[in-house]
C-alpha cells in the first residue's frame, strides 16, 4: 500500500497552493492522481455556474500540467467512478477537501463508509471554510442564529497559515484514460451569453492571486466608502474565485490582516465579509432548510407569489421594471455573470417585497445566471432580504431602489454604464446586454424604457401592510 497511488478528488477546491488534501497526498510520497468527477451534482448547476466550471477545470489541467501531472476527467456517479479508478489504478487511498451543502455531505459519507469497508483510505480535509461549522458554538453549546456574535467570537481565532504549492507532484507509472473536457459541454446552457461574458471571468489560481494583490495594494484601504458604489471598482471581485477554491478564505484572511496591521482602513470591513461568508455556512450547516425554506419557519404562512409566470416577474427577470437600479444591476449580472453586491440586495427586496415574490424564484435564477454562485451564500442572501432569513429587522427593512440609486450612485454613472434605452449614445457595456441575452425576448437598444410594474413608494406600501396583516 505505501506505493499504492493517492487519487485526490478535486471538486470545488480547484488550485495547487493552500490544498491540504493535495499536500498530503504529494507528502506520502506516494503517486498522485488528481480527478475530477462529473457527477448528477455538478450536471445539475445552472447554466453560467456549469460554465464557469468548466473554465476552471481548463484551468487546473494546465496548472498541474506544468508541473508535470494531469488532471483526470470521469463522468458518472461519484462513489462508481472512484471504485472504477481504484480498480484501474491500484489506488490505496481517496483524498478530498470537504463541501458542507446537504446533498454533497450525503454524497461524501457514502464514498467514505463504502471505500473504508473496503479497506481504501478515504480521509477529507478542510480547506473551503477557515471555520469548521461545528467548531464555532454559544455558550450554551448552541449555534450562532446571529452574524455579530457570530463574527465576535471568530474574529480572535488562529486561522491556519496558507501552505504552499508542492514543489513536485509524484506520477504513477501510467496514466488511466480520462475524458475530453469539451465533450462533457458545459457551457451548452449559456448559448451566445458565453461569448459576452468571457472577457470579465478572471480564470484560475494565478487570477485570483492577482486581484487579492491588486485589492490589497489598491483597493482595501478605501474599501468601507466604495464597496458600496456600484460605479465604482470598489470591492475585491473574489467571489467567483472563492466559489470555486482558486484561491482559499485563508489565504485572503490573511492578506487582510497584514493590511489591517499595515492602518490600511478597509481591512477589517473586508474580513467581516469573509466570516459573512463563513456564517453563511454555518446556517447551512446547522438548519440545511436555509437551502429549500423558509428559515424562519413562522415565515411559511406568508402569501408570497410562487408563479415565475407572472409578467411581473418576468420583467423582473429580464430587466425591465422601469426601476433602474434595480433593472441595471440585472443586466450587469447577464453581461458580466457577477452583481454588485449592493444591487444583488435591491434586486432581491424588490422581487420579494415590492412585488411579493417568493425567494425562491430569485435564489434560481442567481443560481442560474451568477459565475460566482455560491450554495449557502446564495441562499442566505435570498433569505435575508426577503425576511425569512437571518436578518433581525425584516418587518421594516423594505430598500427604497429609488433613494438608494440617489445615496449610492447619484451621478448616475452605474445606470448610464447598464442601461441604453432613452440614449442617444448608449454605452458599449449597456449595448452588450442585448447580445447576452435570448432573442425570444424580443429587446432591442431602441425600445422605451418602461414605467415601473410597482413604484417604490407603492411597492413599500403594499409590503409593509403585507406584513401587518399576518399573525408572524
Amino acid at each position: 500500500m505505501t506505493s499504492s497511488p493517492v487519487l485526490v478528488w478535486f471538486r470545488r477546491d480547484l488550485r495547487l497552493s493552500d490544498h491540504a488534501a493535495l499536500s498530503a497526498a504529494c507528502e506520502s510520497g506516494r503517486p498522485v492522481i488528481p480527478v475530477f468527477i462529473h457527477d448528477d451534482l455538478s450536471e445539475r448547476l445552472g447554466a453560467a455556474p456549469k460554465w464557469r466550471l468548466g473554465l476552471g477545470l481548463e484551468a487546473l489541467a494546465n496548472a498541474l500540467d506544468e508541473k508535470r501531472s494531469r488532471l483526470i476527467l470521469r463522468r458518472g456517479a461519484a462513489l462508481e467512478t472512484l471504485q472504477t479508478l481504484i480498480r484501474e489504478t491500484g489506488a490505496g487511498a481517496v483524498y478530498w477537501s470537504r463541501l458542507y451543502d446537504p446533498d454533497a455531505v450525503a454524497r461524501d459519507k457514502k464514498v467514505k463508509s463504502t471505500l473504508k469497508e473496503a479497506g481504501i483510505e478515504a480521509k477529507s480535509f478542510g480547506g473551503h471554510l477557515m471555520f469548521e461549522p461545528w467548531t464555532v458554538e454559544t455558550k450554551t453549546g448552541g449555534f450562532y442564529k446571529v452574524y455579530t456574535p457570530f463574527w465576535k467570537m471568530v474574529k480572535g481565532r488562529d486561522v491556519d497559515a496558507p501552505r504552499g504549492t508542492p514543489g513536485k507532484i509524484p506520477a504513477p507509472e501510467s496514466w488511466p484514460e480520462s475524458d475530453e473536457l469539451a465533450d462533457w459541454q458545459m457551457g451548452a446552457a449559456m448559448d451566445r451569453g458565453a461569448e459576452i461574458v468571457r472577457p470579465y471571468v478572471r480564470l484560475g489560481e494565478q487570477a485570483a492571486q492577482s486581484r487579492l494583490g491588486a485589492f490589497m495594494a489598491n483597493g482595501v484601504a478605501d474599501y468601507d466608502e466604495t464597496r458600496d458604489l456600484p460605479g465604482v471598482d470598489g470591492t475585491s471581485a473574489l467571489s467567483e474565485n472563492l466559489s470555486l477554491g482558486e484561491i482559499s478564505p485563508h489565504q485572503c484572511w490573511h492578506a487582510g490582516m497584514r493590511a489591517r496591521e499595515d492602518g490600511k482602513a478597509g481591512a477589517e470591513t473586508f474580513l467581516k465579509e469573509l466570516v459573512w461568508r463563513e456564517f453563511a455556512y454555518h446556517l447551512m450547516h446547522h438548519t440545511p432548510r436555509l437551502l429549500s425554506d423558509n428559515w424562519k419557519e413562522d415565515w411559511d404562512a406568508f402569501p408570497w407569489n410562487e408563479d415565475e409566470r407572472k409578467a411581473e416577474v418576468q420583467r423582473w427577470k429580464h430587466g425591465r421594471t422601469g426601476i433602474q437600479f434595480v433593472d441595471a444591476s440585472l443586466r450587469e449580472m447577464y453581461v458580466t455573470g457577477r452583481m454588485h453586491n449592493r444591487g444583488r440586495m435591491i434586486v432581491a427586496s424588490y422581487l420579494t417585497k415590492h412585488l411579493l415574490c417568493h425567494w425562491k424564484i430569485g435564489m434560481a435564477w442567481f443560481e442560474d445566471c451568477l459565475i460566482d454562485w455560491d450554495p449557502a451564500s446564495n441562499a442566505m442572501g435570498w433569505q435575508w432580504s426577503a425576511g425569512s432569513g437571518p436578518d433581525a429587522t425584516p418587518y421594516f427593512r423594505v430598500f427604497n431602489p429609488v433613494t438608494q440609486l440617489d445615496k449610492f450612485d447619484k451621478d448616475r454613472d452605474y445606470v448610464r454604464r447598464w442601461i441604453a434605452e432613452g440614449r442617444k449614445t448608449p454605452s458599449d457595456t449597456a449595448l452588450a446586454y442585448f447580445d447576452a441575452i435570448p432573442q425570444s425576448w424580443g429587446m432591442a437598444p431602441d425600445d422605451n424604457y418602461p414605467d415601473p410594474v410597482v413604484a417604490a413608494d407603492q411597492g413599500r406600501k403594499r409590503a409593509l401592510d403585507a406584513y401587518e396583516n399576518r399573525d408572524f
